[in-house]
């Protein structure tokens, strides 16, 4: 892939605050049209990696360019081309949607007239031109976020950066923010987005970076990240604590692996190589044992399984 089909390329990324290394050579690229999921726990350099790829952070060493330009030697040209939706809500909560989009738009240097079509054209496009002229202050987690998309999204940025975008939101805020930035990706913004949130990347991102202590450890699609797990996995619920051996018996015949316990939810699993073959031996297994279960499923790996293989640790979030 040439450097023209990408809209973010960066090169050994440095930063540090005084002892602190914040970024350790952080090396990303993003083709065009896509949406990149920057994942990792608290304090990896996620922020830190954003702030410096939107102009907002110096960085020590390394080279960044976003949307063809380079961020450190152009970069009027790079905030031109980009919106930055941030950890927290930007947007005015007495004036109402369509009046914070109008302000947006004049900050942005659109004549009056520009700008109100402009807000018009947003608010049909995050699904809020029915409470535009509410104040924001009556709007929901969900439809606040939409608004705070919609107002980076003025100037019809070619590349979107994401900081943590539905941190704090209940399920339904959650799933109107995904959808929102689904439709700016099909209509060919670029996005890079960070997030704890493992099942928001899963959903969202065409690839993954997973960035921990300053460096990107692993990079590729959600399906190549579980792939590299290996095998599929079993999990068996028993019905009782006591059950567990047995389980744990039954698995260790077929598993590629040690099975792993987990007594709080009393569930066995393991890795297998042979789908439907290990998973009818295992049934017939705890039969014969007189194991009482509540489930047995066999699946892919997951993305949180895949964070805790690459970082040593479970990923860190934050409650919705």
């Amino acid at each position: 892939m040439g450097s023209e089909d990408l809209s973010i390329v960066v090169e050994g990324l440095r930063k540090r605050y005084g002892d602190k290394v914040a970024l350790d050579g952080v090396d990303l690229r993003v083709p065009s049209g896509t949406a990149c999921g920057l994942l990792g726990p608290n304090g990896a350099g996620k922020t830190t990696t954003v702030r410096a790829l939107a102009t907002l952070q110096r960085f020590d060493g390394g080279r960044a360019a976003v949307a063809g330009f380079d961020v450190a030697t152009q970069a009027d040209r790079v905030r031109y081309r980009i919106g930055l939706v941030g950890q927290r809500a930007a947007v005015d909560e007495v004036l109402g949607g369509h009046q914070n989009l109008v302000m947006f738009g004049r900050l942005y240097r659109l004549g009056a007239r520009a700008a109100r079509r402009r807000a018009d054209e947003l608010l049909a496009r995050f699904g809020l031109a029915d409470v535009g002229d509410k104040p924001v202050r009556t709007y929901s987690g969900g439809m606040r976020r939409r608004l705070d998309l919609a107002a980076g999204m003025i100037l019809a940025p070619a590349v979107l950066f994401l900081d943590e975008p539905t941190v704090g939101l209940d399920p339904r805020g959650r799933d109107e923010v995904w959808a929102a930035v689904r439709d700016l990706v099909r209509q060919g913004t670029t996005v890079l987005l960070t997030t704890q949130y493992l099942d928001e990347a899963d959903r969202l991102a065409d690839r993954i970076s997973v960035i921990d202590t300053g460096k990107v450890v692993a990079d590729g699609t959600p399906a190549e990240l579980k792939a590299r797990i290996g095998a599929d996995r079993i999990d068996v619920v028993v019905h009782d604590h006591q059950d567990l051996p047995a389980a744990v018996a039954a698995l260790r015949v077929v598993a590629a692996g040690e099975p792993e316990v987990d007594r709080d939810n009393r569930r066995v699993s393991a890795p297998v190589t042979s789908r439907g073959g290990a998973l009818a031996d295992v049934v017939r297994a705890l039969d014969a044992a007189g194991v009482s279960t509540e489930d047995v499923v066999l699946r892919r790996p997951t993305l949180d399984e895949v964070f805790l293989r690459l970082t040593g640790r479970e990923s860190q979030e934050v409650p919705a």
